[in-house]
Order: structure tokens, then C-alpha cells, then sequence
């Protein structure tokens, strides 16, 4: 296979002691101003997706990574790019038949390391391309692939995850033989079923290109980050769970080499993890702490920080803030923590005092930042990945207060398109729990002209819907329908007592929060009361069907990845953990299971004409919901269709499955919404 070149000018732009030409190389170019035209479903082959920006060791360049839908090829694929700090530069790395991602400068700045599947086989594997030019060169050759990979301090190793498979390690593999399950919880999305393939810590010797194996058992190992002097490693072990417990993950350290002892230091019953932090004099790791296991669906995340030695057990410094926290990094003099926090509708950059946990917000605002590096020298410059209602995410430069745009990979897009404008909706729910939504409204539509409206409602259930760019969303409302999207009981970003609301109670003050919702936009003019639809994916479909089992006031509806009976569900989805700890065994919970499936053993309640979606081998919410769903209504005699899409897990991945859906989406709306179809009795 050919390998297509790196950007051959990588020597003279990435060395800051060169001066570069003027103007900006591979940017976008603005459309020359004009007539905005409304989003169509096409769009999202032209919509760039920007992720993981990542800051050279000097501040000179943000490295981060561009994915796009081909449409020939119908997938997606992702390259990386680099913008000078001042913004005047923009350069495309990698351009090849394959994937790119995790772009990954070296301490000294000479190399920058990413991962492809450039090469095929079964996984991506790490590549080095030299700061001053030529090929990017392969260095690893792991069976299964690598997911993850870290330099050390002094460049000369890099620490990585990859997967061991070991079922496949021996034996004839030219032939399918039998599955042998001996797991408790032995199913997971896109990986399908679960045998004995785990996740393991490599060393990489950058040198010699020799690996070492870190580490090795029945448990899996992940997020390594390196001490301060490179001669430990921090990680994060999750033994398999056992019947009747939770997923136990704990921070661990060890030497940095084959065979170094290894020390635990953290002992909640619950998660101990996410991406880990060491503090500048090595005495200090960083940590999200989660909640008790029965609480894995709703989980409010807290910084947390133990000492390396294991002399003390961990301390939490964000019990007081009740949002949750992610991606933990320290400051140069390590007095404080940054974090990533949620917060009703925002995600945005926090600053947490090491001493006693007080938080500030570094960058916050009607935005959500969905990423951030550090680097430089002192305090180092931050850039930040930023997203807004009515623009994809960019990556921005953090001057002071103020943001400076460094990508402008969507500039191109955004100058034609026509969007709808989004603003807040808070409602009162029939219990009086106060709720927030959001509401996209078509672009030039009149204000206080009721409008055909749908109910998008967000999976999880513990996520929110935020200030952030929706493509799907800005379609439906492109297609005159006012798009209310509501943060229910069970989502992030409200406190803890709002998230666990639903604890063991679903369908019930998610429908009571949805309707509130819906009640209010009608009252303030935005929802026709009359020309109401209804939708979601995942938890947002479930929710779906929850609702139109309790109301008939839905004119259509589209369930996607929806699996209402739970009672099939106990060991035939990825959540068997979350069974038994929140519900308990189907044979001594029996009318809890019976209680929770309602829509489908009260279709006959069902007048909404629903459209069915689901990928064929999704494990996380297995197509037979809709299935079942589907078949219930068709002997109801409800208008209701069943779509399939073969080949796809959870989340759809093929172009043309993605725009299909989109499509259908709105195409049964308009059917049973805008009353171009009949609706049932």
C-alpha cells in the first residue's frame, strides 16, 4: 500500500526559528458574503469536526485532529492539522486512506507521535513524524492495537495502551470457532461479546523501537500518565466485576519498567480514575472520584487528589461544588487543579485550590469548552476547544479574558447557512421541579407564531443538551419545526439530587419533566399544541416511548435505539452491572421489571403513529426493543414502521445510514406532524 506524504513544508513551518510566509496555508476561505441558505441534510459532509487540540512544548503550535464524512467512501475519517499560535499558519499533517487521531508532542519537541490505521490489520498502531520533515515512520506493531500512548519526560519512551486478546494468541485462527463466555458482564458495544481480551500498559523504547509488557492479569489497565521525573507510572486497573458488584476501577503506580512493583492507591468502593495528573514535585496524583456502584447510571464525578507514596488516603476537593468534573491537570506551581466542569446547559473551564477545593470558572459563559492544553513556559498558554449554539466547535486561544479564534475549519460552512437562533426555556413540572431546556427556532420564522414543534430528547440519561452546535437539530428546525430540547430529571448538570431523581423510577418524572416542558412552550408561543412530534436516540428514545404510553397528545414519533421490555433485557444488553445493583434480580423484582416495561406491556395505551430505528448489532440498547415495540403496534393497528440498519452498533456510523435517518426523521414528521399524513384513532 502506498503511503500518502506527510505535508512535505512540516520542516520549514514547524520550527519556530523559521520565519513563514504570510497569510494562512490550508484554511478555509470564508465564502465571499451573500445570501445565507438554510441547512440541508448534506451538510454533514461538509461539517468538519474538530477534537484533542494539543499545544507544542514551547506554545508555538496547537496540533489537533479534523474529521469529515466521505461520502464515496461512506465513512468517516480523520486527519491532523496545525495552527500557529498567532493563527497565521494552518497546516494539514496527515493526509491517507486511514485514520489518524491522538496527536502527541514529545517533551523535547522533536517528534510529534499520533495513531493510524493507515497500514489496515486489526488496530491502529504509533507513528513518529520528525518536527524537522520527512515520512512519518510506523514504530509498533501490537496485534490488537493501540488506544492510547504518553511521552515520557525525557522523550525517550512512550507509555501506551494496547489490547491482548488472549483467546487469539494461540491456536488455528484460519477458521471460526465457538464463543466461550465465562464472564459475569460479558457484552459490550462495538467490542461485542467479552472473552479474555483486556487492556494492558507497553513501554516503548523510542530508540530501539523495543516493547515491553507492563502489565498483564485479568483485570484491565488504562489512562498512564508519567511522574514529573520519569521513573513512575500512574494508571488506572479495573478488575472484572464480579456477580452483585460494581466496575471497581482504582489509581495504581508503579516503576516505570518491566516487572516494577506496582502500589494501589485508592480503595473506594466505587470509580476511581478518569485521566490522571501528577502534581509538579511528583508528590501528588490527581483523580475523579465517582459514586458507590449502584449509582454507575448516575455518577457526579469529584476531583479528588492521593499522595504518590500511598501515605495517606485520597482526599476530595469538589464535594462542595456538586457538578461533576473531568480532565484534572495541575498548575506550574501546583497550588491549583483545572478541571472541565459541567453546569446546566455549560461546560466550561474551572479552577479548583489545591489547599481547599475552591473553585472559580477560568472561561464560562453561554458556550461549552469540550477541551483544553497547557503548555509553554511559566503558567503556558491555554487553548481551548470551544462550541456555541450556532457554530461547531474551534479551537481558541485563551488571551486574559477574551477568546481568539486559531481554526476556522467550519468558516466556509457557517458563511452560507441560515440558522436557527437557540434560547433558553424554563419550565415547572406538574410536582413543581423546576426544569431547563433549550429551544431552536427556524431561522426568519415570526416570534410569537406557534410553531409545529418537536421533542428531541437527549440520551444518557446522564448527559444534558448544552450550548453546543447541533447539525441534526438545525435540520429539524430548518424544516419549520420549533426543536425543545429538555434536561430531565436524571441529567448532568443540575446536582446530584436532580441527577439520581430516577434512581429505579424510570418513566416517570422524566415524562412528568418533558410534558412540563412542553406545557410552557406552548404557553409562551413557541409550540403548536396541535402539531406536536416527539424523539430521541438511546435514553431518548426509551424516553419516547415512556411518554407516548402515557399520552396520546403526540402526533408522531421516532424511537430510536429504544428497548423498552427489561425483563429481556437482564443478560441480553452491556448494563447487567447496572441490573442488579439498581433494580435487583428480575426473580426477586419481578413487578419492578413489569412496572418499568409499561409501553410495551401497555401498547394497547399507544395512539402515536412511531417510526422504530436501530443498528442490528447494537449491545447497548438491542434492536429487539423496537422489534417488539414495532410488532405491538402493527397488532394495535398504530401507523408504525421498523428500520433496521445492518452493520451498525450503538451509534450509526456509515454516511449513508446517518443521512438516511436524518431523512426519515423528518420525512415521518412532516407525515403525522404537519398533518400530511392520517394519524390513528
Amino acid at each position: 500500500m502506498t503511503i500518502s506524504r506527510s505535508t512535505v513544508v512540516l520542516c520549514a513551518v514547524l520550527t519556530s526559528a523559521l520565519a513563514a510566509p504570510p497569510g494562512v496555508r490550508g484554511q478555509a476561505v470564508p465564502a465571499q458574503a451573500g445570501a445565507r441558505r438554510p441547512v440541508v441534510a448534506t451538510d454533514i459532509y461538509r461539517l468538519r469536526s474538530v477534537r484533542d487540540p494539543q499545544l507544542s512544548p514551547e506554545g508555538g503550535w496547537v496540533a489537533y485532529t479534523v474529521s469529515t464524512i466521505d461520502s464515496v467512501k461512506d465513512r468517516s475519517e480523520s486527519d491532523i492539522w496545525m495552527t500557529s499560535w498567532d493563527g497565521a499558519q494552518t497546516i494539514r499533517v496527515t493526509s491517507t486512506p486511514g485514520s489518524e487521531s491522538s496527536p502527541r508532542w514529545s517533551p523535547d519537541g522533536r517528534w510529534l507521535a499520533f495513531l493510524s490505521s493507515r497500514q489496515g490489520g486489526e488496530g491502529a498502531q504509533v507513528w513518529l513524524l520528525d518536527r524537522r520533515g520527512g515520512e512519518a515512520q510506523r514504530i509498533t506493531t501490537i496485534k490488537d492495537g493501540v488506544s492510547d500512548l504518553t511521552w515520557s519526560p525525557d522523550a525517550t519512551r512512550l507509555a501506551l495502551v494496547g489490547s491482548i486478546g488472549m483467546d487469539s494468541a494461540a491456536g488455528d485462527t484460519s477458521r471460526p470457532h465457538p464463543i466461550v463466555i465465562d464472564r459475569y458482564a460479558f457484552k459490550r458495544d462495538r467490542e461485542g461479546y467479552l472473552t479474555r481480551s483486556h487492556t494492558h500498559l507497553f513501554l516503548l523504547d523510542v530508540a530501539s523501537r523495543r516493547v515491553d509488557t507492563l502489565t498483564r492479569g485479568d483485570a484491565d489497565e488504562d489512562l498512564p500518565a508519567w511522574s514529573p521525573d520519569g521513573a513512575r507510572l500512574a494508571f488506572v486497573r479495573t478488575a472484572e466485576p464480579a456477580p452483585g458488584a460494581g466496575d471497581n476501577p482504582d489509581v495504581w503506580v508503579m516503576e516505570a519498567r518491566a516487572g516494577g512493583p506496582e502500589v494501589r492507591l485508592t480503595d473506594f468502593p466505587g470509580p476511581d480514575g478518569g485521566s490522571l495528573a501528577w502534581s509538579p514535585d511528583g508528590r501528588w496524583i490527581a483523580f475523579t472520584r465517582g459514586d458507590e456502584p449502584r449509582w454507575s447510571a448516575y455518577q457526579v464525578e469529584k476531583l479528588a487528589v492521593v499522595p504518590s507514596d500511598a501515605s495517606a488516603p485520597a482526599r476530595v476537593l469538589t464535594a462542595a461544588l456538586d457538578r461533576p468534573v473531568a480532565r484534572p491537570t495541575f498548575t506550574a506551581d501546583g497550588s491549583a487543579v483545572r478541571v472541565l466542569v459541567t453546569d446546566d446547559r455549560r461546560e466550561y473551564l474551572g479552577r479548583v485550590r489545591a489547599s481547599d477545593g475552591a473553585t472559580e470558572p477560568v472561561m464560562t459563559g453561554r458556550r461549552v469548552v469540550l477541551g483544553y492544553t497547557v503548555a509553554g513556559p511559566g503558567e503556558g498558554r491555554t487553548a481551548l476547544l470551544v462550541g456555541t449554539p450556532e457554530r461547531p466547535a474551534e479551537v481558541y486561544a485563551l488571551d486574559g479574558d477574551s477568546l481568539r479564534p486559531l481554526t476556522h475549519q467550519n468558516d466556509s460552512l457557517m458563511a452560507v447557512l441560515q440558522v436557527g437562533a437557540t434560547q433558553d426555556l424554563v419550565s415547572h413540572s406538574a410536582d413543581g421541579t423546576e426544569v431547563h431546556s433549550l429551544v431552536i427556532r427556524p431561522a426568519g420564522a415570526p416570534a410569537g407564531a406557534p410553531l409545529p414543534a418537536i421533542l428531541d430528547i437527549h440520551g444518557g440519561p446522564n448527559g444534558q443538551d448544552q450550548y453546543d452546535f447541533s447539525l441534526d437539530r438545525q435540520w429539524l428546525a430548518a424544516n419549520g419545526y420549533a426543536v425543545l430540547s429538555v434536561n430531565y430529571r436524571g441529567s448532568a448538570g443540575r446536582g446530584q439530587r436532580f441527577n439520581r431523581a430516577i434512581f429505579a423510577d424510570w418513566g416517570h418524572f422524566e415524562v412528568m419533566d418533558v410534558l412540563g416542558a412542553v406545557d410552557e412552550a406552548v404557553k409562551e408561543g413557541i409550540a403548536d399544541s396541535s402539531r406536536l412530534g416527539i424523539g430521541g436516540w438511546s435514553y431518548g428514545g426509551i424516553t419516547t416511548d415512556y411518554t407516548i404510553a402515557t399520552t396520546t397528545r403526540f402526533k408522531g414519533a421516532v424511537a430510536g435505539a429504544a428497548d423498552i421490555d427489561v425483563l429481556a433485557l437482564y443478560g441480553t444488553d452491556q448494563y447487567i452491572v447496572q441490573y442488579d445493583l439498581e433494580l435487583g434480580s428480575p426473580w426477586s423484582a419481578t413487578p419492578l421489571y413489569l412496572k418499568l416495561s409499561y409501553p410495551f406491556l401497555h401498547a394497547d395505551r399507544i395512539r402515536t403513529p412511531t417510526l422504530f430505528m436501530g443498528g442490528s448489532l447494537d449491545f447497548n440498547v438491542p434492536i429487539q426493543g423496537g422489534e417488539q415495540m414495532y410488532e405491538a403496534l402493527r397488532r394495535l393497528g398504530v401507523p408504525a414502521e421498523l428500520v433496521v440498519y445492518p452493520g451498525e452498533w450503538h451509534g450509526i456510523g456509515r454516511a449513508s445510514f446517518i443521512l438516511d435517518r436524518m431523512r426519515r426523521r423528518v420525512a415521518w414528521f412532516d407525515r403525522y406532524v404537519k398533518g400530511a399524513g392520517t394519524t390513528a384513532p
